[in-house]
């Protein structure tokens, strides 16, 4: 039963880590069941204090995954119809595989800042800020799963 927890618990973290790239999956929280799954091997234990510890972590970086976008949009001058932009620009790009989900919110943005009536430069420069959100969001996701396969590495030496 431990070789098929390790196994599934190897696979959740793999998937964690593609989910940081490809927001159709959640990553962070991928990689955390599958810490969790390996915890519950009869040989790999993990402290109460490391797990919660992880968990709000791994809370952390998904709630600022859709956060840091709309920050970033605001902090380069965009309004809420480009933050609006931003956020249809991910959910259109989901669909248009990973060029879609980089490009989605920039997109997006630019073009909620043009609807309302802004001219070009402010129109890019809060796509831009999207764009530095999503950048900003999908690393922190990267450094929390890696950290999580990390242990569960550690955990099998």
């Amino acid at each position: 039963m431990d070789i098929f927890l390790i196994i599934l618990a190897g696979l959740f973290l793999l998937l964690g880590f593609i989910g940081c790239i490809l927001p159709v999956l959640p990553g962070a929280p991928l990689s955390y069941l599958g810490i969790l799954i390996l915890h519950f091997t009869s040989n790999i234990q993990f402290s109460t204090e490391f797990l919660i510890l992880w968990a709000i972590l791994v809370i952390l970086v998904q709630v600022l995954d859709y956060a840091i976008p709309i920050w970033g949009t605001k902090k380069f001058g965009g309004s809420k119809s480009g933050v609006w932009g931003s956020m249809l620009g991910l959910i259109v790009g989901l669909f248009l595989g990973p060029v879609g989900i980089i490009l989605g919110p920039f997109v997006g943005a630019v073009l909620g800042e043009l609807l309302t009536g802004r001219n070009k430069a402010e129109a890019f420069r809060a796509g831009f800020g999207s764009f530095v959100g999503f950048l900003l969001g999908t690393i922190s996701n990267l450094i929390v799963s890696g950290f999580l396969i990390y242990y569960y590495v550690e955990a099998l030496i």
